[in-house]
């Protein structure tokens, strides 16, 4: 008898030996009270009626849809599909402080979608704003269930659907085309006007390397003259006469230089008249001196037997003036 008390108690304290798996929490209650959490491995409790365990998996994916109508901040009605999904990550909480935490998130999800869209226009939640929702909704999903001691954790929000409703579905599409095409156009305009901008500033640029160059190329020259006219200074300071004979032979040779008719003195009453210009190479034609000379019966300059330049009376008379000036001195 004592044999088999001892065999019947060594049996029903061996029910209480129980494993843990990976991924897996044993919560031990006692008497229907929260005791402990058993972590992944062996483990003993009191046998029933004494201790219980139940095992809660925190290592699962668990998702949770919602798929309703709401109502956008702008009053325009839009189709919402929207998933969450979430693991355990306190099984007490999970087990003891809400009754159904499963449908408790789909609820918070629901509601929290619905306030969100609320606050946003439909232009944006239907074309850009659809990450962005995802976070907002996971946020505040994630707060309201922490406040509640649900147990669970949000691990990612996906806005699988946004749409209008499909009686406007056509006019919704078009409107959304018109504002692609809007910025479309409104890109190749600022590419345009890139690409414009750019090669006026290039022109720019050159133009003003251009003005550098010429500014650098009017100082050299001004200086250079500045140079040459201290030269000449230091030149006629030291003999004035021989300079300013020097200086009207120069100017003289650069006058004649770009004349095409050159009068002789013959010391005569005669002057004769070369017509250079035929044999020059600003000139044209071809023939023999001696049959294009021509004798002009003008008085000669009386003061002076240099050449002078007989191209137009007003040049000729300033001319006889310098030479009678000339000879003056």
């Amino acid at each position: 008898m004592i044999l088999t008390i001892i065999v019947v108690v060594v049996a029903w304290l061996a029910t209480g030996f129980y494993v843990v798996n990976s991924g897996q929490r044993g919560v031990v209650l006692e008497f229907g009270a929260y005791k402990t959490t058993a972590k992944p491995g062996p483990h003993w409790h009191f046998p029933y009626p004494i201790d219980s365990v139940k095992m809660v998996d925190i290592g699962q994916n668990r998702s949770a849809q919602s798929k309703v109508s709401m109502l956008t901040e702008d009053q325009n009605i839009v189709n919402i599909d929207i998933s969450a999904q979430y693991r355990v990550k306190n099984p007490e909480e999970y087990l003891f402080d809400v009754s159904d935490p499963n449908q408790t998130l789909r609820d918070v999800l629901t509601s929290t979608t619905r306030n969100i869209i609320g606050n946003s226009k439909m232009d944006f939640a239907v074309e850009s704003g659809r990450t962005k929702i995802s976070k907002q909704v996971k946020m505040e999903l994630q707060k309201i269930l922490d406040t509640y001691k649900t147990g669970l954790e949000v691990t990612k929000v996906d806005l699988r659907s946004i749409q209008p409703p499909e009686q406007v579905q056509n006019a919704f599409t078009d409107a959304i085309k018109a504002r692609e095409d809007q910025a479309r156009f409104r890109n190749q305009a600022k590419a345009y006007a890139s690409k414009v901008v750019s090669q006026a500033n290039n022109k720019a640029d050159q133009e003003l390397e251009k003005a550098q160059a010429y500014k650098h190329k009017m100082i050299a020259r001004a200086q250079g003259n500045t140079e040459r006219f201290d030269q000449v200074l230091a030149q006629y300071l030291k003999a004035p006469k021989v300079t300013r004979e020097r200086l009207y032979i120069q100017t003289m040779e650069d006058v004649l230089s770009h004349t095409s008719k050159v009068f002789v003195d013959t010391n005569g009453k005669n002057i004769l008249y070369l017509p250079l210009a035929k044999h020059t190479p600003h000139g044209g034609g071809s023939g023999s001196n001696n049959k294009n000379a021509e004798v002009m019966q003008n008085p000669p300059v009386s003061d002076s037997t240099a050449p002078t330049i007989k191209s137009n009376p007003m040049q000729a008379e300033r001319m006889r003036r310098d030479l009678r000036k000339r000879g003056g001195q």
